[in-house]
């Protein structure tokens, strides 16, 4: 039985890490993220995360891991920007206010899928026309959902959270090492090897 993360975010294999855990591969899934007409932001995470454990080619008895993160202001997704511009009207948008960040998770292991969604508030402090040119000068914003890595310079712009940090860097340890045990992965197995 393998492990395989069906991801390329150096961010979850530094989280995996934090539970002991080296993915035996990584098959980073190419699959279209374009959220559906009038999808809300959890049903498109979920969405996401599901079809990129089952675009993972894997043996029946290995184990795949997916996952895919998304910022929601309101019923709006704000997902990685395609540019310095977008990013900056993200921490706009975002400056001053309450969003939330979704993290799903899903599990696949032959025929069984298993997923969950993790949502967790998180606030902005206002932000300065200085804060925001000086971030977006770090580049840290690239390939980040809403424009921000809360793990990097941005946490210096996050002064409250409520629900999972690891969840909102990409990958909730509780929820995945639940549910990786769930479908027979010895996680804790695992970590004891690594110590």
């Amino acid at each position: 039985m393998k492990l395989i993360l069906g991801s390329g975010s150096p961010r979850r294999r530094e989280l995996l890490a934090q539970l002991g855990i080296v993915p035996d591969d990584i098959r980073a899934p190419d699959i279209d993220e374009t959220p559906a007409k009038a999808e809300l932001p959890r049903p498109y995470c979920l969405r996401m995360a599901r079809e990129k454990a089952l675009a993972v080619p894997a043996d029946a008895e290995d184990v795949v891991l997916s996952a895919d993160t998304t910022v929601a202001l309101g019923r709006r997704i704000l997902g990685k920007p395609a540019d310095a511009g977008e990013a900056e009207a993200f921490l706009r948008a975002l400056s001053g206010r309450r969003h939330r960040v979704v993290t799903a998770l899903a599990v696949r292991r032959g025929e069984v899928l298993r997923s969950r969604a993790v949502v967790t508030q998180v606030r902005m402090k206002p932000l300065s026309e200085d804060e925001i040119r000086g971030y977006i000068a770090t580049g840290d914003w690239r390939g980040k959902a809403g424009g921000y890595g809360i793990q990097g310079p941005a946490g210096a712009l996050v002064p409250w959270i409520s629900g999972s940090f690891t969840a909102v860097v990409g990958l909730p340890l509780a929820e995945t090492a639940q549910l990786l045990a769930s479908v027979g992965w010895p996680v804790w197995a695992r970590a004891e090897d690594a110590a």
